[in-house]
């Protein structure tokens, strides 16, 4: 079987090395050791000028003239999500918010057989089901009714993801990295009346650096790019691998083992995703061409 790397397989590999990028993002959250308002501002603010820089003295911007409601509903999602995540990280377990994050597929695949009447193949549904199910068995016995608040914050995050990816895939001609320069824009003012930017330490604004200007653009960046090639349940379906090596990240620099329930759930979820991607290219390979919600044979 062969495959191009212009469709299904090159969306493969772009949004697994984006959510693996992403995966270090609750680490780093951690790290920056300051409040969730200034680690909001600082790192919608580095995102939106770096990729807001790029955006200078080129055509990105002509893509979003053509369609400025729909650009500024993605990027006001894209700020939504960012922002969401950081207070739930802040008000929650970890555990917990990667766990709801993991509902992003269900929301990615309801948004888009509702909106963009585009059938989700019953392969991903059953991956989301198993995945799902490696949710649990990797946060079994994690989860409590403390932080309540933060869960809310990463349930509307995962809405929001599900929601812009679906957003992206009915568009496929829009400049990502404009529409991810506004977000990061969107959050850092929203966060600015809260913030104590200037108080930091050296090492929280080395941290916030290295996650403005390099982690969440590139990560950002690549998933959504993701959905030119994949349908978008199928990129939501990524973010459970970030539970699994958000964990991992966190093992490894501050020696938080997780329990064998992890390593058993990962390996549902790792093993699940395998499965749907291959059977993803082998339909691809057989000629059956996605586009805008029809196949086309």
């Amino acid at each position: 079987m062969s495959f191009s790397f212009h469709g299904h397989g090159r969306g493969l590999l772009m949004a697994a090395a984006g959510v693996t990028v992403l995966s270090v993002d609750s680490l780093l959250v951690r790290l920056a050791a300051t409040d969730g308002w200034n680690i909001i501002f600082w790192r919608g603010g580095l995102m939106g000028l770096s990729l807001g820089l790029l955006c200078l003295g080129g055509r990105r911007l002509a893509t979003l003239r053509g369609h400025l409601g729909i650009s500024l509903v993605s990027a006001i999602l894209l700020g939504v999500t960012s922002t969401l995540f950081v207070l739930a990280v802040m008000n929650t377990k970890v555990a917990n918010v990667v766990v709801i994050l993991s509902a992003a597929p269900l929301f990615a695949a309801i948004f888009t057989r509702c909106f963009l009447h585009e059938p989700v193949a019953l392969r991903t549904w059953l991956a989301i089901a198993l995945a799902m199910f490696g949710m649990l068995l990797v946060f079994s016995g994690s989860l409590s009714g403390e932080g309540l608040v933060g869960d809310a914050y990463a349930l509307i995050a995962a809405a929001a993801v599900g929601g812009n990816l679906t957003l992206l895939r009915r568009h496929p001609d829009l400049d990502r990295i404009p529409l991810i320069a506004i977000g990061g824009g969107i959050s850092a003012l929203v966060a600015l009346p809260m913030a104590t930017p200037l108080a930091l330490t050296p090492q929280s604004y080395g941290v916030l650096a290295l996650m403005g200007l390099l982690q969440m653009p590139l990560a950002t960046a690549l998933i959504n790019s993701a959905t030119r090639y994949l349908p978008s349940a199928e990129v939501a379906l990524f973010y459970l691998v970030e539970a699994v090596l958000g964990t991992l990240w966190v093992w490894w620099w501050l020696g938080e083992q997780p329990p064998q329930a992890t390593l058993l759930g990962g390996s549902v979820i790792l093993l699940t995703l395998f499965v749907n991607a291959w059977l993803g290219l082998r339909h691809s390979g057989n000629g059956c061409v996605r586009q805008y919600g029809r196949y086309s044979e």
